[in-house]
């Protein structure tokens, strides 16, 4: 499994999370299985490769989505921050989700630039939402890295 699916994957998970009374902890001990996967394989090109328990990106979804979950105020209020105009409740739920695993790697894993993670937010949104949701998101994330973190957002985000 590759970064980018893994980050995929989390994101799918954030978003689940918001339809469920499950805490992050039980979810993923439930969706990281094996079996799970090997139901999904011939459904869904994501669950393609997985490994089991020896999967080096399991550490990576189990961070992301422990850490989305524990972080969901703060991070909710960051996009409401920045999402001039927006009410959050009109946010779609996958825009959010996206969102969140975004922020959380800027604010909580150095070792994951701030442009990786951009980057990757606007490729999933492409995938599940569109142009439109693209520009929405990089607008909110630029806006945050350079407010926030005193960064710049390079150039491939801001041409998008």
């Amino acid at each position: 499994m590759t970064r980018t699916s893994a980050r995929e994957l989390s994101v799918r998970l954030v978003y689940e999370l918001t339809f469920s009374d499950l805490r992050a902890e039980a979810l993923l001990g439930e969706r990281l299985q094996k079996e799970y996967f090997n139901a999904l394989r011939n459904e869904d090109e994501l669950y393609e490769d997985f490994a089991g328990e020896e999967e080096p990106q399991l550490d990576y979804i189990k961070t992301i989505v422990s850490g989305v979950d524990k972080h969901g105020p703060e991070l909710d209020d960051y996009i409401a921050r920045y999402a001039i105009g927006w009410n959050f409740s009109r946010i779609s739920r996958i825009t959010a989700s996206i969102m969140r695993v975004a922020m959380y790697e800027i604010l909580y894993m150095p070792d994951i630039p701030d442009g990786a993670a951009v980057n990757e937010a606007l490729e999933i949104a492409r995938r599940y939402e569109g142009e439109e949701a693209m520009a929405f998101i990089n607008g909110i994330l630029g806006s945050f890295i350079r407010n926030e973190r005193g960064g710049t957002v390079g150039p491939e985000e801001s041409a998008r």
